[in-house]
């Protein structure tokens, strides 16, 4: 890896040195081939809304990746990446970190301190607003503090949020699974496609010249 590469820096693990790295050399090779930016942006969409979903699993049917350590380690790396979508623009990589969200909130609990202190209400207002109750129960009872000793948070909130999923469950509506779905479908239509590709300033193949079929290419 070159000193000047986006994941050069120290403190960075091998793994979020290679998601950004490939993610740089995908994002050039798409602007070597000339790939419209509506579809790139589209594409980064959906890699960290994959990246998101799988973090995001993983933390909470592992107990081994929900501990203050790898919050640590996850949020390093988090941070990392929501560098490298600055410095390549939102008109390169779109909103790609709003795709982030539920794994940013995540590890912001894990690494947050004094967690017995925290009320119910600071926890889903402000600290993990997207997050559903479910979500929460699973983060505060698979928690544990590797590096400090730390407990997560108190019984009465772990108590509230048990009453808040019975009571979600008599809900014809409410959905108790805690973990994320991950969206396979394409998020753009052949309709948009058409409305946004632009030939303008993209050299065509010289072997194509002369027949009528790509006339307009010239």
């Amino acid at each position: 890896r070159g000193q000047g590469g986006p994941a050069s820096r120290g403190g960075v693990g091998k793994d979020w040195t290679q998601i950004i790295n490939s993610s740089q050399s995908l994002l050039q090779l798409l602007k070597d081939t000339h790939v419209p930016k509506f579809l790139v942006r589209k594409l980064f969409k959906q890699v960290f809304a994959f990246i998101n979903v799988q973090l995001f699993n993983q933390l909470l049917l592992r107990r081994e990746c929900c501990s203050f350590s790898n919050g640590e380690y996850v949020k390093t790396g988090l941070a990392e990446l929501e560098n490298w979508i600055h410095v390549s623009k939102p008109d390169n990589v779109g909103t790609s970190l709003e795709e982030l969200k539920q794994i940013r909130q995540a590890v912001s609990f894990l690494v947050i301190h004094q967690k017995p202190k925290k009320s119910l209400e600071e926890i889903t207002n402000d600290l993990c607003p997207i997050l559903s109750v479910q979500q929460l129960y699973r983060i505060s009872t698979m928690y544990w503090d590797d590096k400090y000793g730390t407990e997560t948070v108190s019984g009465e909130v772990l108590g509230r949020m048990k009453r808040m999923m019975v009571e979600d469950s008599h809900s014809s509506n409410s959905n108790t699974s805690f973990l994320l779905d991950d969206d396979p479908s394409v998020p753009f239509s052949w309709d948009q496609v058409e409305m946004k590709i632009e030939m303008k300033g993209i050299p065509a193949p010289d072997s194509l010249r002369g027949q009528p079929s790509f006339d307009f290419l010239f």
